[in-house]
Protein backbone atom coordinates (compact mmCIF):
# COMPACT_ATOMS: atom_id res chain seq x y z
CA UNK A 1 0.00 0.00 0.00
CA UNK A 2 1.55 3.15 -0.57
CA UNK A 3 1.99 6.26 1.53
CA UNK A 4 -1.38 8.05 0.13
CA UNK A 5 -3.58 4.94 0.98
CA UNK A 6 -2.35 5.19 4.57
CA UNK A 7 -3.40 8.76 4.90
CA UNK A 8 -6.61 7.76 3.14
CA UNK A 9 -7.61 5.04 5.87
CA UNK A 10 -6.15 7.32 8.72
CA UNK A 11 -8.16 9.94 7.53
CA UNK A 12 -11.43 6.90 6.95
CA UNK A 13 -10.95 5.73 10.58
CA UNK A 14 -11.08 9.62 11.90
CA UNK A 15 -13.71 10.43 9.43
CA UNK A 16 -15.44 7.16 11.46
CA UNK A 17 -14.77 7.83 14.86
CA UNK A 18 -16.19 11.52 14.86
CA UNK A 19 -19.69 9.51 13.24
CA UNK A 20 -19.60 6.96 16.09
CA UNK A 21 -19.00 10.01 18.54
CA UNK A 22 -21.77 12.11 17.03
CA UNK A 23 -24.21 9.16 16.71
CA UNK A 24 -23.90 7.92 20.27
CA UNK A 25 -24.63 11.73 21.62
CA UNK A 26 -27.49 11.55 18.84
CA UNK A 27 -28.97 8.69 20.74
CA UNK A 28 -27.98 10.20 24.22
CA UNK A 29 -29.41 13.82 23.70
CA UNK A 30 -31.83 13.59 20.67
CA UNK A 31 -33.71 10.39 21.26
CA UNK A 32 -33.37 10.15 25.02
CA UNK A 33 -31.66 7.10 25.69
CA UNK A 34 -29.38 7.22 28.62
CA UNK A 35 -26.26 5.25 28.22
CA UNK A 36 -25.34 2.49 30.73
CA UNK A 37 -21.66 3.35 32.19
CA UNK A 38 -20.46 0.98 29.99
CA UNK A 39 -21.84 2.32 27.28
CA UNK A 40 -20.02 5.43 28.09
CA UNK A 41 -16.72 3.91 28.64
CA UNK A 42 -16.79 2.54 24.68
CA UNK A 43 -16.57 5.85 24.08
CA UNK A 44 -13.01 6.29 24.95
CA UNK A 45 -11.56 4.17 22.29
CA UNK A 46 -13.28 6.57 19.47
CA UNK A 47 -12.17 9.86 21.72
CA UNK A 48 -8.67 8.32 21.79
CA UNK A 49 -8.39 7.27 18.04
CA UNK A 50 -9.50 10.94 17.09
CA UNK A 51 -7.76 12.69 19.39
CA UNK A 52 -4.22 10.22 17.97
CA UNK A 53 -4.98 11.06 14.18
CA UNK A 54 -5.36 14.66 14.17
CA UNK A 55 -1.69 14.04 16.24
CA UNK A 56 -0.74 12.10 13.29
CA UNK A 57 -2.25 14.85 10.49
CA UNK A 58 -0.60 17.38 12.39
CA UNK A 59 2.73 16.31 13.21
CA UNK A 60 3.11 14.32 10.26
CA UNK A 61 5.36 11.82 12.28
CA UNK A 62 4.78 8.87 13.55
CA UNK A 63 2.66 7.36 10.66
CA UNK A 64 3.46 3.40 11.02
CA UNK A 65 3.36 2.85 14.70
CA UNK A 66 -0.09 5.08 14.97
CA UNK A 67 -1.34 1.76 13.02
CA UNK A 68 -0.39 -0.39 15.77
CA UNK A 69 -1.31 2.19 18.82
CA UNK A 70 -4.88 2.30 16.61
CA UNK A 71 -5.33 -1.89 16.60
CA UNK A 72 -4.44 -1.64 20.57
CA UNK A 73 -6.84 1.17 20.98
CA UNK A 74 -9.52 -0.71 19.02
CA UNK A 75 -8.89 -4.15 21.16
CA UNK A 76 -9.17 -2.64 24.14
CA UNK A 77 -12.24 -1.47 22.75
CA UNK A 78 -13.23 -4.72 21.48
CA UNK A 79 -12.90 -6.58 24.96
CA UNK A 80 -14.90 -3.95 26.35
CA UNK A 81 -17.59 -4.12 24.23
CA UNK A 82 -18.01 -8.20 24.22
CA UNK A 83 -17.47 -8.11 28.06
CA UNK A 84 -20.83 -5.62 27.74
CA UNK A 85 -22.33 -7.79 25.75
CA UNK A 86 -21.84 -10.93 27.72
CA UNK A 87 -23.37 -8.54 30.69
CA UNK A 88 -26.59 -8.04 28.00
CA UNK A 89 -26.83 -11.37 27.15
CA UNK A 90 -26.60 -12.60 30.97
CA UNK A 91 -23.16 -14.69 30.37
CA UNK A 92 -21.71 -12.61 32.89
CA UNK A 93 -23.09 -10.82 36.00
CA UNK A 94 -23.28 -6.79 36.05
CA UNK A 95 -19.63 -5.57 37.84
CA UNK A 96 -19.16 -2.39 40.07
CA UNK A 97 -19.12 -0.07 36.81
CA UNK A 98 -22.74 -1.27 36.16
CA UNK A 99 -23.82 -1.01 39.90
CA UNK A 100 -26.27 1.84 41.22
CA UNK A 101 -25.39 3.90 43.42
CA UNK A 102 -28.36 3.77 46.14
CA UNK A 103 -27.91 3.90 49.92
CA UNK A 104 -29.62 1.46 51.61
CA UNK A 105 -29.03 2.52 54.81
CA UNK A 106 -31.10 6.23 53.51
CA UNK A 107 -34.32 6.71 55.28
CA UNK A 108 -35.70 10.35 54.35
CA UNK A 109 -38.37 9.51 51.86
CA UNK A 110 -36.94 12.72 49.74
CA UNK A 111 -33.24 11.45 50.27
CA UNK A 112 -34.65 7.82 48.47
CA UNK A 113 -36.54 9.96 45.61
CA UNK A 114 -33.53 11.94 44.91
CA UNK A 115 -31.02 9.03 44.49
CA UNK A 116 -33.64 7.20 42.81
CA UNK A 117 -33.72 9.98 39.91
CA UNK A 118 -30.34 9.41 39.65
CA UNK A 119 -30.22 6.11 40.08
CA UNK A 120 -27.73 4.36 37.37
CA UNK A 121 -28.63 2.53 34.18
CA UNK A 122 -28.15 -0.93 34.21
CA UNK A 123 -25.46 -2.59 31.77
CA UNK A 124 -27.81 -5.65 31.02
CA UNK A 125 -30.84 -3.22 29.95
CA UNK A 126 -30.62 -2.60 26.27
CA UNK A 127 -32.35 1.22 25.65
CA UNK A 128 -31.69 1.42 22.04
CA UNK A 129 -31.05 -1.30 19.02
CA UNK A 130 -30.74 -1.20 15.57
CA UNK A 131 -32.39 -3.85 13.86
CA UNK A 132 -32.80 -5.98 17.49
CA UNK A 133 -28.86 -5.55 17.48
CA UNK A 134 -27.74 -3.84 20.76
CA UNK A 135 -25.10 -0.93 20.08
CA UNK A 136 -22.81 -3.04 22.13
CA UNK A 137 -23.25 -5.47 19.81
CA UNK A 138 -22.64 -3.77 16.92
CA UNK A 139 -19.49 -2.09 18.39
CA UNK A 140 -17.76 -5.54 19.10
CA UNK A 141 -17.92 -6.24 15.22
CA UNK A 142 -16.89 -2.67 14.02
CA UNK A 143 -13.74 -3.07 16.61
CA UNK A 144 -12.74 -6.20 16.14
CA UNK A 145 -12.71 -5.16 12.51
CA UNK A 146 -10.59 -2.11 13.08
CA UNK A 147 -8.04 -4.02 15.03
CA UNK A 148 -7.44 -6.35 12.34
CA UNK A 149 -7.56 -3.98 9.55
CA UNK A 150 -5.07 -1.15 11.50
CA UNK A 151 -2.85 -4.49 12.63
CA UNK A 152 -2.43 -5.90 8.88
CA UNK A 153 -1.78 -2.31 7.83
CA UNK A 154 0.86 -2.52 10.54
CA UNK A 155 2.53 -5.10 9.44
CA UNK A 156 2.22 -4.62 5.84
CA UNK A 157 3.52 -1.00 6.33
CA UNK A 158 6.21 0.31 3.74
CA UNK A 159 7.40 3.83 3.60
CA UNK A 160 9.37 5.34 0.44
Amino acid sequence: MRPLKYKTVLNLILIFSVFSILFAFYVEYILGHKPCNLCLLQRLPYIGTIILIVLVIIFKNLEKMSFLILSLIFLAGSLLAIYHVGIERGLISESFVCGNNIDASITDKSEILKQLKNKVISCKDVTFAIFGISLATINTFISAFLTIITLLIFFRYEKK
